[in-house]
Formats: C-alpha cells, sequence, structure tokens
C-alpha cells in the first residue's frame, strides 16, 4: 500500500460545498483505503495500492460522480509531502508573515507562476520542487499580495492549488500515521 496525501483545489469556498464526512464516504465506497480528511479545505489523506496518476484519475472522477462539480486535484506521496515541509526555508508561525506552498499537477504551469511571481517587486518565493513553490505573504494581506493576485488566475485553477505551512505539517503527519 501506499500512502498519499490529495490536495482538492476550491471545495467549501464559491459555492461548492462538500462535508467532509460524505467525501469520505465516497471515497471508501470507490475502493481507498485509510481515509482521512483534514479540516475542511480540502485536505485527504489515504492508502492505495495504485500509483499517483490513477490515484488522481479515480479521485477526481469520483468527486465529479459524487458531487457533481468539475474536480481536479494535486496528489503526492507521503514521502514526497515531508520532502516538501523539509525543503521550505520559510516559518511554518511567524506573527508577521506567512508561508504558503502553491502545489502543481502541471509542473510547466508551476514554472510559469514562479517566473511570473519572480517578477513582481517584494515577492519572496522558493521553488522546492518541480511540483512546489513556497512564498511569502504578510498576516492580514495574503489574498491582498501580488503573488495571490497572479496565482488566482483561472488559468491555474486546474493545476494548482495552495496551502498554507502549518496544513501541510498537519498533513505531512497524518500521512505518515498511515505508512
Amino acid at each position: 500500500m501506499n500512502s498519499y496525501a490529495v490536495f482538492l483545489r476550491g471545495i467549501n469556498v464559491g459555492g461548492i460545498n462538500i462535508k467532509m464526512a460524505d467525501l469520505k464516504a465516497a471515497l471508501e465506497a470507490t475502493g481507498f483505503d485509510g481515509v482521512k480528511t483534514l479540516l475542511a479545505s480540502g485536505n485527504v489523506v489515504l492508502a492505495s495500492e495504485l500509483g499517483p496518476a490513477a490515484v488522481k484519475k479515480d479521485f477526481e472522477d469520483c468527486l465529479r460522480k459524487s458531487f457533481g462539480y468539475d474536480a481536479w486535484v494535486v496528489v503526492l506521496t507521503a514521502q514526497r509531502v515531508s520532502e516538501l515541509v523539509d525543503a521550505c526555508p520559510y516559518p511554518d508561525d511567524d506573527k508577521s508573515t506567512h508561508t504558503y506552498v502553491t502545489l502543481a499537477s502541471d509542473t510547466a504551469m508551476l514554472d510559469e507562476l514562479d517566473a511570473a511571481g519572480a517578477a513582481l517587486e517584494g515577492t519572496e518565493q522558493k521553488r522546492l520542487g518541480p511540483e512546489a513553490l513556497a512564498w511569502l505573504a504578510p498576516a492580514g494581506g495574503t489574498l491582498d499580495s501580488p503573488f495571490s493576485k497572479v496565482s488566482s488566475k483561472a488559468k491555474y485553477k486546474a493545476t494548482t492549488t495552495t496551502r498554507n505551512l502549518r496544513t501541510l505539517i498537519k498533513v505531512r503527519e497524518a500521512a505518515a500515521a498511515l505508512s
């Protein structure tokens, strides 16, 4: 069995509301094991014999069939989540700054987003790997930060999702418990 973390894009915001108990039940009915949801923002850990691409396909198909929306997810192994958290040079808890990690299922789109962010004045970011980019935002000003405005463009919707570093640490711990 492989342990995975799956990050959903855009649930429980903008009219797509899914109860975590319903999500868990749908995923278990699809055949995933050890399903655990974390927070209401679309973080799931699970176990499967499938490889990452097949987990992504089955997971997105489950969401589309069970909840009727055009779903996109980023799937990472538990080991990869741990590596990304360890690679992040920014603090997980700071009163003036929040650390975010944008995760991508398409490296080319993250390359483009990375370049766009690097061109912004005052943006601090670090590529953690082909599928992850860490960046900083002022506390209380995340949505107004220049990088947040760029990363929220519609063209990134199907391939990226962003999490606070503290959330990734919680996901790492939950995914490690499956192993």
